[in-house]
């Protein structure tokens, strides 16, 4: 009797992902609780952190122990300390600090996604975050949050673009542009580069707020509005949409980059950050997950490939479509204008 070499199946990796909303709820339970900050001096006991946080002992010891399996923490004996990774991501009021992102994840994120059942089956989301009135009350609190996701991509945007070398004045369109972290590392790399960020009226108090935290408040102007129907003007040398067109959907999307098109000069440069899913849509997986992120917190949302976007750009009257290497869930897509 022919024997079968392949192993057999179980239920493991089914089951791992039944506790797979468990991790970033630990991780913002011990955010919220001040867990990683009570460990910034160095080690210390269950007992010497709840002096610390106000905590239950019961509730740290649970959650510290996961976290030293999730190796967040590091145990020695009956003192835990922080590592590397959560010294430098989870602590700290800094650009590159995840620590918000967890903390708002049960109040932010999760709820949506609990109606997943519902936007699958009417294929519309609980809360459309794309409109203006909801919309504003949701990302101004995730704007912030989500810094370190894009400040280390739009870095490398003003590095590939030689921003420090221009000697001449730099003029940038940041649209939708949240909590404006894509024109302030623009503006870091050069005093040349003056910022026009334009968002909805109440997102704008947003990112003025952050760019004064920044101390680049004289380097931007803002305009207030839709990015369909607020006036960009015209002249820009750099445009960006930093996770922009997930969340406007095909046809509004496409819209938008004419739009754009329109507002660069000869020569200028759109740099578009995405979640990029292959052709087929099988991979990569974070792109293919946020694409649910989207149908439940969108109307038309969706993520797109590279391709797909490259058709845009083309329809639009770019020329020269591109990826860029750059840290986060994608490469940067440039394009020309020519």
């Amino acid at each position: 009797m022919a024997t079968s070499n392949q192993p057999p199946v179980t239920p493991e990796r089914l089951m791992q992902f039944g506790f797979a909303f468990a991790p970033p709820l630990v991780i913002g339970a011990a955010v919220k609780n001040k867990v990683f900050e009570s460990l910034l001096g160095g080690a210390k006991t269950v007992e010497q952190v709840r002096s610390k946080t106000g905590a239950s002992v019961r509730g740290l010891r649970a959650i510290m122990n996961a976290l030293v399996g999730l190796e967040l923490l590091a145990k020695n004996g009956d003192k835990y300390s922080l590592v590397p990774e959560s010294k430098a991501f989870l602590v700290g009021d800094k650009p590159d600090s995840l620590a918000g992102f967890f903390e708002m994840t049960a109040t932010h994120i999760l709820p949506h996604w609990l109606q997943l059942d519902d936007a699958v089956k009417t294929g519309r989301p609980p809360v459309p975050v794309n409109q203006e009135a909801p919309g504003s009350k949701f990302f101004a609190l995730l704007v912030e949050n989500i810094i370190p996701i894009n400040y280390p991509g739009a870095l490398t945007l003003g590095e590939h673009l030689k921003l420090a070398q221009s000697r001449n004045k730099v003029r940038v369109l940041d649209i939708a542009a949240g909590s404006g972290i894509w024109g302030i590392a623009l503006a870091q790399q050069s005093p040349n580069v003056e910022i026009t960020a334009q968002d909805w009226p109440e997102m704008i108090a947003t990112t003025k707020r952050i760019v004064r935290k920044f101390g680049l408040s004289d380097r931007f102007s803002y305009i207030e509005g839709d990015v369909l129907k607020a006036d960009f003007g015209s002249g820009y040398d750099v445009a960006t949409l930093g996770h922009i067109l997930h969340s406007e959907g095909a046809e509004r999307s496409r819209k938008l980059l004419k739009k754009t098109f329109n507002a660069l000069k000869s020569g200028g440069t759109i740099a578009i950050g995405e979640w990029l899913v292959n052709d087929e849509r099988t991979e990569p997986l974070a792109g293919l997950m946020f694409a649910i992120n989207m149908l439940v917190h969108s109307e038309q949302g969706e993520t797109f490939s590279f391709n797909e976007i490259k058709s845009w750009l083309e329809e639009a009257g770019f020329k020269n479509a591109r990826t860029v290497e750059a840290p986060g869930p994608s490469p940067l897509v440039l394009a020309t204008k020519p």
